[in-house]
């Protein structure tokens, strides 16, 4: 290995000019190899030039001639494939803290006198990343991903002009961790999505002409939400090159493990020393940083940069204390998520106004009837809002608002959309108040609280009620319950609705095990032509039929009728959580599954048995009692028997708990949009993502995935499959693939996974 004086020796010019070299060879050799039109960025003679002038620098300091380099590899650099990486150190999230009284109590708490400096510190909206140098050489970039483990975006990291491949300066350690954010610089951004928006009308005029003359059309190029999003999909494309192209930049907050090169080298003792030493080794250390002492001064540097925010050269959402004494810092320590000795404040959500051209309901599964907003898309913090939960007729109320108001929206905690109230000032003559329906507006029933001092109302019509009954198929479909891949929203609605000429194929999800392929051919929906504009019925589970080829079944028919057959052989506790009995999620069901290993010993236990299982409690066994005295529901159980639905673990295997967590979708904790338990004794749960649709993608660290859409439909929300431009938020795991390229492209914000937990307990997101 290149010994550390070798490189730190080398004289400054000279180690930044191989890092231009590197960088302009890298992305010409991109260009040629890897590009769509293999055309490279230089001429021959150019990139000749350039290739023989690297050689000559690398044969004057030897120490230069890294692996990294061009001159020891030849051709493109294969596409990345974000493989895991282990941090050295842990990368930790911050505590937040939403106002001045909250900032002074927790610095008390570390500070009693309130004397010790702090590094005040902007908070850039971007992506965490980790740099590790080795002996001042850039060796590996990782993500943050859930603090632990990241993946690797080294190839990608180097095409960044802020990064340096070689440190500046000297007194480098044998192996340091640069902490820091990337970032889509705020004016570049503007313009960056300006021109694509730009090309995209060429091409849309383009592809008109295309489509009329039968040729094939070019894809639309995508336009980014906000520069977060921008700067996460650039920065985690495959391709190097793609990376190379957008304007990202880095800013260094901090840093990770460090081993030093022997006992003798001294490292800085104050985190204002850390950010001195790290710019003098050239790497990105932001211009805003101040040390400050006490509350005074640092109420005065939040209040300073609220006033500048829109006016910094990337997104910020608050500013970060830190203890500037890093011996402090250690003693200090860690919790297991955050570090004791940082913390984040939030700046207030920003607010917008916006007309409110409507209020709608929505009906959740089992019953609970929700309006909300309906408003001209305005962007917000970030992202375009259209929607949003009103939680019920007392809450409209309260607010005072009238459909046909300008009203104030914010983000709570930059996130969920949260409408404030109505600019009184601007109320027009034709405004006019949110009446809450008094019957269903799916089935027509009168509606009625569950119980005496309930503020939410509910449809009664459990059995028949159309909407109740698609979001029930839908939940009896997903992967805490039977898993059927293929009944979706759109399949459950379609099978759930009547039309003119036909009533609903499905009247109660007790005939859902006998359906035939020949019981879908009528079933149609209203879809708007393409072509001529106008909207017609056309069949869903058929094709269409024309004057040579007569209707016949879709593929996604069969398959879904293949995967509900399937279904029958699902274990016990699957049967039971896709009942939708109220707080039985697959926690109780599990447990009663491995405990009474049928569903005929189920039925005959009495209340004290069922409670005394581990993990349940009166409650759940109590609703479990009331469901079975409904007659209808019996006849489910008995449907759904005959049909050869399993109700019975013979020989325990498939339905121990064990099995049932390693079972299809792995999931042990459902819930649903009227506020359901997760097999615990719950309580309703507020419905704060009423009238919000997200989608779940990638691999989260502290949920499954059918866990996370549980989650968000126990709030209100709708937990699709696929993203579209109805799509609100995308929650992206590791490795989130092409539904996060989508949601780029269309402009869905996309969440990471502390932003999901904090959006589903309605505070900011760390």
């Amino acid at each position: 290995m290149t010994s550390p004086q070798a490189v730190s020796q080398i004289p400054a010019s000279a180690r930044e000019r191989w890092g231009q070299l590197v960088r302009t060879i890298d992305r010409a050799r991109h260009d040629y190899y890897d590009a769509v039109d293999a055309q490279s960025s230089l001429s021959d003679q150019e990139y000749d030039r350039l290739y023989r002038e690297l050689e000559e620098l690398e044969d004057t300091y030897p120490a230069l001639a890294l692996p990294s380099s061009p001159t020891q590899h030849v051709g493109g650099q294969g596409a990345n494939q974000f493989a895991p990486i282990t941090h050295a150190e842990r990368m930790y999230s911050l505590q937040d803290v939403f106002s001045l009284e909250e900032l002074a109590q927790w610095c008390a708490r570390i500070d009693p006198t309130d004397e010790l400096p702090m590094t005040a510190e902007v908070k850039v909206d971007g992506l965490a990343i980790s740099l590790t140098y080795l002996d001042g050489v850039l060796t590996q970039a990782a993500t943050r991903g859930d603090g632990r483990v990241g993946e690797d975006i080294t190839a990608n990291a180097r095409t960044i002009a802020s990064i340096p491949l070689v440190l500046a300066g000297a007194n480098h350690p044998k192996r340091i961790e640069v902490r820091g954010e990337v970032y889509f610089p705020s004016e570049a951004f503007a313009r960056f999505n300006r021109e694509r928006q730009e090309e995209n009308q060429r091409r849309e005029q383009r592809n008109l002409q295309a489509r009329e003359q039968g040729r094939k059309t070019e894809p639309l190029l995508q336009i980014f939400a906000n520069p977060r999003n921008a700067a996460a999909g650039s920065l985690r494309q495959k391709n190097p090159a793609v990376t190379a192209s957008r304007p990202l930049a880095m800013v260094v907050h901090g840093f990770g493990a460090v081993e030093v090169q022997d006992e003798a080298q001294e490292l800085p003792q104050t985190q204002r020393e850390w950010y001195e030493l790290m710019r003098s080794w050239g790497l990105p250390v932001s211009s805003y940083t101040q040390v400050v002492v006490g509350r005074k001064q640092r109420e005065e540097y939040i209040a300073t940069y609220a006033k500048r925010r829109d006016q910094l050269v990337h997104d910020i959402d608050g500013i970060v204390f830190k203890l500037d004494d890093v011996q402090r810092q250690r003693e200090l320590g860690f919790t297991a998520r955050v570090p004791r000795w940082a913390v984040a404040y939030k700046y207030p959500p920003q607010e917008v106004h916006t007309k409110l051209l409507d209020i709608d309901v929505q009906v959740g599964r089992t019953g609970r009837v929700t309006p909300f907003a309906v408003m001209e898309p305005v962007a917000v913090a970030g992202s375009t809002v259209a929607r949003a939960t009103l939680h019920n007729a007392s809450e409209v109320a309260r607010k005072g608002v009238w459909i046909g108001d300008t009203v104030v929206l914010r983000k709570a905690g930059d996130v969920i959309p949260e409408v404030l109230g109505p600019v009184l000032s601007l109320r027009p003559e034709d405004a006019y108040p949110f009446v809450m329906p008094a019957n269903c507006p799916s089935c027509g029933t009168a509606l009625a609280p569950m119980k005496e001092g309930d503020v939410d109302l509910r449809c009664p019509n459990q059995r028949s009620c159309p909407a109740q009954l698609t979001q029930r198929l839908v939940y009896l479909a997903g992967r805490s319950a039977f898993d059927i891949e293929g009944l979706g929203e759109e399949s459950a609605l379609a099978l759930t609705q009547s039309t003119s000429e036909h009533p609903p194929v499905l009247s109660n999800e007790a005939q859902l095990f006998d359906l035939k392929i020949e019981d879908l051919e009528q079933v149609t929906t209203t879809r708007i032509n393409a072509r001529t504009g106008v909207s017609e019925q056309v069949p869903v589970f058929y094709t269409k039929p024309t004057a040579k080829k007569p209707s016949v079944p879709r593929k996604n028919a069969i398959s879904m009728l293949e995967a509900i057959e399937g279904a029958k052989q699902r274990p016990l506790w699957r049967v039971l959580v896709a009942l939708s009995i109220r707080h039985v999620g697959p926690t109780a069901a599990q447990a009663w599954a491995a405990h009474f290993g049928s569903m005929q010993a189920l039925r005959q236990a009495s209340l004290e048995e069922l409670a005394a299982v581990e993990g349940v409690g009166e409650t759940i066994a109590q609703a479990w009692l009331s469901w079975l005295e409904v007659d209808w529901h019996r006849e489910i159980l008995q449907a759904w028997q005959d049909a050869g639905v399993r109700m019975d673990d013979a020989e325990g295997a498939p339905g121990s708990a064990g099995a049932a967590v390693g079972g299809s979708g792995g999931d042990d904790v459902a819930s649903d949009a009227d506020g359901e338990g997760t097999g615990a004794e719950t309580q309703e749960l507020e419905q704060t993502l009423a009238g919000l649709t997200l989608v779940v993608t990638g691999t989260l660290s502290g949920f499954t995935r059918s866990q996370a859409q549980a989650a968000i439909v126990a709030r209100g929300g709708k937990a699709a499959g696929s993203v579209s431009k109805k799509t609100d938020y995308l929650v992206a795991g590791e490795k989130a693939g092409s539904k996060e390229r989508k949601a780029i492209s269309l402009g869905v914000p996309v969440l990471d996974e502390e932003q999901f937990v904090a959006l589903l307990a309605g505070q900011a997101p760390a």
